[in-house]
């Protein structure tokens, strides 16, 4: 039985990626900003005869994030899935209205959550996963590889691009711990971000996630992978 945390986990991947594991046998630590308000996770941790809890997070908010470690003890972490996304304000190309102040706050709130956020829940619970010579893998995007071709989704893109690099430097300086870290494309989902008409469902995202997770060795660590584990350029 694996040790398994999961932010983002009320709904779409996450809620996806909670299934599977339990369903699996492991011990899965869920993180969501309303736990009170998580049905679904609520429904599941009632039949998963105590392999699963519900603990609060901000992604945003760092006094929220250092509060985690308290949660889980020493309990060594396995698999750390960084899931938590926001749009992030407007996806308008430039040629539309200018951008406001208040445009540039959703700005600073998506790097709060998208880039930011990960790397302190890594930073806060790195010895459990030292403990576990466990992995790390962000959800990050093909909007923020280089090779993406269109314009537009700034903030999105930015925040995406930022945290690959962000945890490309988190592989290498973490890999004489023995902790695995890596990022991955979902793949275009059909979850509120994505919409119903989308390619893949949540699902099948989450096991393409989940596999990844598995395969990831300190050989691979600081990859960009397609949730499908072929490797992403960026």
């Amino acid at each position: 039985m694996a040790n398994i945390v999961i932010t983002g986990a009320n709904r779409g991947i996450g809620l996806a990626l909670v299934r599977n594991y339990v369903a699996d046998g492991d011990r899965v630590y869920a993180l969501c900003r309303r736990p009170d308000q998580a049905t679904e996770l609520n429904q599941i941790a009632t039949s998963a005869a105590g392999r699963l809890t519900l603990h609060q997070i901000d992604m945003a908010d760092g006094n929220s994030i250092d509060a985690i470690p308290q949660a889980l003890g020493d309990t060594p972490v396995d698999v750390l899935l960084n899931v938590a996304g926001i749009v992030g304000g407007r996806a308008d190309k430039l040629t539309s209205a200018p951008f406001t102040e208040a445009d540039f706050a959703a700005w600073r709130e998506a790097f709060e959550v998208m880039t930011i956020g990960p790397f302190r829940l890594v930073q806060a619970l790195l010895p459990n996963l030292t403990a576990a010579k466990g992995k790390a893998l962000t959800v990050s995007s093909q909007i923020g590889a280089s090779t993406w071709p269109y314009g537009g989704m700034y903030v999105y893109g930015a925040t995406k691009a930022a945290v690959n690099r962000l945890m490309l430097s988190l592989a290498i300086d973490l890999k004489d711990q023995g902790v695995s870290i890596a990022t991955v494309h979902p793949g275009y989902v059909q979850t509120d971000m994505g919409g119903p008409n989308a390619e893949i469902t949540p699902q099948e995202s989450a096991a393409g996630i989940q596999a990844v997770a598995a395969n990831l060795t300190l050989d691979t660590s600081g990859s960009f992978f397609k949730w499908n584990g072929e490797l992403h350029p960026w």
